[in-house]
């Protein structure tokens, strides 16, 4: 291989890399998403929206009248999708329903190696099982910390909210929606829920907080909430900043090719440049 050969091989893959990079970049996204608005100052912590969780997903359902959960914050895990916590405010006693936030650009989709975790064109990241190779990256790549891990099953899954992807798709709404008897959740598409957001927090300005939590977190949730008091005071992660999380990681990957390819060809460049020095006849002083 001579030099000419090297240099046109190594910028071949970086022109692919930059024209794939570049046709990525330009693919809008023509379908409007779906979502969830939760306002936290109607909630009054039946957890109505728990039971209807576990009935619709096929998981033990709680005791709600026994098991004293409110006493403590809980997490959604592998058995319950959805949680309720309690929360002492300024504002007095506040709940808070929590589960998966369905990313606009999620970091469990970007993460996921053989993209199992699947953000739909309706706006609902979902889990395939048929496609999951069990390496949990999606897990610690969530901001959120929502994926959980069956580590106690023979055919262990990956469990979170789909925000009822099946009965979507049946026309039906969430199971949580429809079970709250508070009107504390509303589904429809993210652009209505906005704008009815803004409307509330604008007849009651001294009701809200004028912000909407996951209009613009990580880039953009489908999980929205109106609060009473700053967010922080529920447990919210205020931090997260507004960059969706797969650009962080982005210009990495688009890297990595040029690296998985670029570097063997450097290394078979510098060989061939090598062995052909060394093969040049010495033009030095020979001794008869």
């Amino acid at each position: 291989m001579n030099r000419r050969d090297f240099f046109a091989l190594t910028g071949t893959a970086a022109l692919t890399l930059a024209t794939k990079k570049a046709s990525a970049d330009e693919i809008p996204l023509k379908k409007e998403f779906v979502g969830v608005l939760t306002d936290t100052t109607r909630c009054i912590g039946c957890r109505a929206c728990e039971v209807a969780c576990a009935e619709a997903n096929g998981l033990p359902v709680p005791d709600v009248e026994n098991d004293n959960a409110l006493e403590q914050p809980r997490t959604p895990s592998e058995t319950q999708l959805t949680v309720v916590n309690r929360h002492n405010t300024d504002a007095g006693e506040v709940f808070v329903k929590q589960q998966c936030m369905h990313c606009w650009q999620p970091a469990c989709t970007a993460a996921c190696l053989t993209n199992a975790m699947y953000k739909t064109k309706d706006g609902p990241v979902i889990w395939r099982p048929d496609k999951c190779m069990g390496c949990r990256f999606c897990m610690v790549s969530c901001p959120f910390s929502i994926p959980k891990f069956e580590y106690h099953s023979w055919n262990p899954k990956v469990q979170k909210c789909t925000m009822c992807w099946e009965r979507l798709q049946q026309g039906e709404k969430p199971a949580c929606v429809q079970a709250c008897p508070a009107d504390a959740l509303m589904f429809g598409m993210k652009r209505e829920l906005m704008e009815i957001a803004r409307v509330r927090i604008y007849r009651h300005p001294t009701k809200y907080v004028h912000h909407i939590y996951g209009e613009h977190e990580v880039g953009g949730t489908g999980w929205l909430y109106l609060s009473a008091v700053p967010f922080e005071q529920l447990g919210f992660r205020t931090d997260l900043g507004t960059t969706p999380y797969p650009d962080y990681t982005r210009e990495f990957l688009y890297s990595v090719p040029i690296i998985l390819f670029g570097l063997p060809a450097l290394l078979l460049g510098m060989s061939s440049l090598t062995q052909n020095h060394e093969e040049e006849p010495d033009e030095g002083i020979h001794n008869e």
